[in-house]
């Protein structure tokens, strides 16, 4: 798997979930940033579910592409290197998939912030 092609799919999935959570947490941020009419971004709400599902499918891509087997096997007696840029994806996939999670359930835990 490519780094281009990981980088892609995570910032795909982060893109699409910080969009899902426009209509909730961006006002709130642009508030917060004296940004006043921001409350435009409520008008994403009807789009909300449809990113959500967006979202998922581009993870779901991520992660078949992190965790595919490699196209070539190793024999008996040959080594079989990972390579480190495939760590260092599958670590960043992971934790794009918490960034994800957190901004995708902020409406729901908001209540109780706020």
């Amino acid at each position: 798997m490519s780094v281009a092609k990981t980088s892609l799919t995570i910032g795909g999935a982060l893109v699409a979930a910080g969009a899902s959570a426009a209509c909730c947490l961006g006002p709130l941020v642009l508030t917060i940033l004296g940004i006043g009419g921001a409350a435009s971004a409520v008008a994403l709400t009807p789009y909300r579910p449809y990113l959500l599902g967006l979202t998922g499918v581009i993870l779901g891509f991520g992660f078949y592409l992190a965790y595919r087997r490699p196209a070539t096997d190793c024999g008996p007696g040959q080594a079989c290197e990972m390579p480190r840029a495939n760590r260092a994806g599958r670590v960043a996939l992971w934790i794009a998939t918490a960034v994800i999670v957190i901004i995708a359930t902020f409406p729901e835990y908001s209540v109780f912030l706020f």
